[in-house]
């Protein structure tokens, strides 16, 4: 059987516990059997060229990004206990009064957090894959919520474990923090080194993250960052033109048997394992957005035919469909400055789109109404 790593005894809340310091990547002794995951591979690198594909249908790809982007940020957040849905993130977008504000701004956090990779990543003078670009991002994800007092953009300087009521009955515990650093200098080499390059790019994103996850190096927020850097990673070596794959669907509906893999490359040396149903997962998230596409390029393409139709339709109405799919929440106010309009303009294009069945209204109220383009949301939340 392989072995992942090393047992080193530490003290930790009076406790003697036994750390777990993970082996250097690629795996090795016995090298991975690259045949026990290629079929896998290759239909998660389909279906990612699939997704690639597919993003054409529509005239703007930033109304696919605006939904991908949200469902990930949400969803690795609910993996970690947050409480908030898709409804409450374009609500609060929209100034609506919202319930869990601390569950949105976790998630709002994670958005501002994905952002700075990205655009690190995208721009030449940025900053690489790195540990110095995830403690920026880290800074990000904890500002102001929940975790903020646990070094908020920094490696953790003293011990951590994982489930169980104290370091004696934990599930699992992390390295030392004095091993921490060197860990992470050794995964940066492999994400940019020869080694991983003989490897095909998903399985070095598979292997990379179970790594982090492994490494643990942060006193909170660790999932987050590690499902942050599968993002990247599909950034660094362009495995797709735009961010569109929201993994944490798959990662959130199957959570036991996403930990129980993490947790079996260290018990029984199982990296085969977890690398297949990493793919797996690829190609399971990669054929639901794609459906998602389909879906809504079909659902504007009809509600577009519909007021193009109309023979009430203005300019300003067009102009308002169009920004539907990245405000899909919104009073008339919002209307109004998004379309930089007088307000009985603004009205009379939202009244149209009422009329026409694309948007409802969801107060009743004669003042103060909220509109949504509710099959679109519907879709999005489905």
């Amino acid at each position: 059987m392989r072995t992942t790593g090393t047992y080193l005894t530490t003290t930790t809340l009076g406790e003697s516990v036994r750390a777990f310091v993970p082996h250097a990547l690629p795996p090795s002794k016995p090298a991975l059997a690259a045949e026990a995951f290629a079929a896998q591979n290759r239909a998660a690198e389909l279906a990612l060229a699939r997704l690639s594909g597919v993003s054409g249908l529509v005239p703007s790809v930033d109304w696919l990004l605006y939904g991908a982007i949200r469902k990930e940020a949400l969803l690795t957040s609910q993996i970690e206990g947050t409480q908030a849905t898709l409804t409450d993130l374009f609500d609060e977008e929209a100034g609506f009064a919202i319930g869990n504000t601390d569950d949105v701004e976790e998630v709002t956090n994670y958005l501002r957090a994905f952002r700075l990779v990205q655009d690190n990543l995208r721009n030449p003078a940025g900053l690489p894959v790195s540990m110095r670009l995830l403690c920026d991002a880290h800074r990000l994800l904890l500002e102001g919520v929940r975790g903020s007092g646990k070094q908020p953009g920094e490696l953790r300087r003293s011990q951590n474990w994982i489930g169980g009521t104290r370091p004696g009955n934990a599930v699992f515990v992390p390295p030392p923090a004095n091993k921490i650093g060197k860990l992470l200098t050794d995964l940066e080499h492999f994400i940019h080194g020869p080694a991983a390059a003989k490897l095909p790019p998903l399985v070095r994103i598979a292997l990379a993250h179970a790594q982090f996850e492994t490494i643990h190096p942060f006193l909170d927020g660790n999932g987050r960052i590690g499902r942050l850097l599968i993002a990247a990673l599909m950034e660094h070596w362009q495995l797709l033109p735009e961010p569109l794959l929201y993994l944490s669907a798959y990662l959130k509906q199957h959570q036991a048997e996403y930990y129980r893999r993490l947790g079996a490359i260290r018990s029984d040396g199982d990296w085969e394992g977890w690398i297949a149903f990493f793919l797996e997962g690829v190609a399971v998230a990669a054929g639901e957005a794609e459906r998602s596409i389909v879906a809504i390029a079909s659902q504007v393409t009809a509600d577009r035919r519909r007021l193009l139709a109309s023979p009430k339709a203005t300019p300003a109405s067009y102009r308002l469909f169009e920004l539907l799919p990245m405000m899909p929440r919104f009073n008339i106010e919002r209307v109004r400055s998004a379309l930089d309009t007088s307000f009985p303009t603004a009205t009379a294009a939202v009244k149209l789109l009422e009329s026409l069945g694309i948007v409802v209204e969801l107060t009743g109220q004669k003042k103060n109404r909220c509109f949504s383009y509710q099959a679109y949301v519907e879709l999005l939340t489905s």
